[in-house]
């Protein structure tokens, strides 16, 4: 492994683009490895035109997951419109495309925010969602990068930014986590501490790392965000 920095990748990503195509890249690893913070690392870094899609955008409404008995499976494959992410991601070669969006503080789809991308040299297609299915299939991704990191790492960053959105809560009524308000600061970190063990780790396990051996690019991160290129 050597150290590599956002802009190593830029530079590697930006030399796979072909002149008058859009590079489609997938980022994927674990809930709270990083993706966002490192797909916006990278697209200030590429020296392109660059958009960011959020996978997150593809989940299905909370009424809808409600209804299907899928809130507490929310990030596994089940939970996501597959069928609308792939034509997204396969549409971005040809056209403009409107994508959704997601909301973290209201826990839910935002219509209002869905966004049409369009022309871009690189599209930076952010998390989860992206690993194959059972039988191998893969979304068409030009390339894939996989965030790896040690366990004890991803849970302190998931209760660092679980405990964020708690605190932010206390003045904002309409936050998804204002309705964990009532707990203490133990409580809820006990809480989010169960979240990851009893949905993200199975989760993060059983489908998203099937992402890892066939990824194009595998970066781990250490504790202290630094990176390290393992392939």
């Amino acid at each position: 492994m050597i150290p590599v920095t956002p802009a190593d990748l830029a530079q590697r990503i930006a030399a796979q683009r072909r002149q008058g195509s859009t590079l489609v890249v997938g980022i994927t690893g674990s809930v709270a490895v990083g993706k966002t913070t490192l797909a916006r690392q990278i697209a200030d870094a590429v020296g392109q035109t660059v958009e960011i899609l959020s996978t997150d955008g593809f989940l299905k409404p909370n009424a809808m997951l409600e209804a299907e008995g899928l809130m507490l499976r929310k990030g596994f494959p089940e939970s996501y419109n597959a069928a609308a992410l792939a034509a997204a991601i396969a549409g971005l070669k040809s056209g403009p495309v409107t994508v959704p969006a997601y909301s973290h503080a209201t826990y839910d789809v935002d219509p209002a925010a869905a966004r049409t991308i369009s022309g871009a040299d690189v599209v930076l297609v952010e998390g989860l969602g992206l690993a194959p299915d059972p039988s191998g299939h893969r979304l068409p991704l030009d390339l894939l990068l996989y965030i790896d990191a040690d366990e004890d790492d991803i849970i302190a960053w998931f209760l660092a930014r679980f405990m964020a959105l708690w605190a932010a809560a206390a003045t904002d009524a309409a936050s998804f986590y204002a309705r964990f308000r009532h707990m203490s600061e133990a409580e809820a970190r006990a809480f989010a501490l169960n979240v990851w063990t009893g949905i993200n780790r199975p989760n993060w396990q059983d489908h998203i790392a099937r992402a890892l051996p066939v990824a194009d690019v595998v970066v781990k991160k250490a504790g202290d965000h630094s990176l390290m290129l393992v392939r």
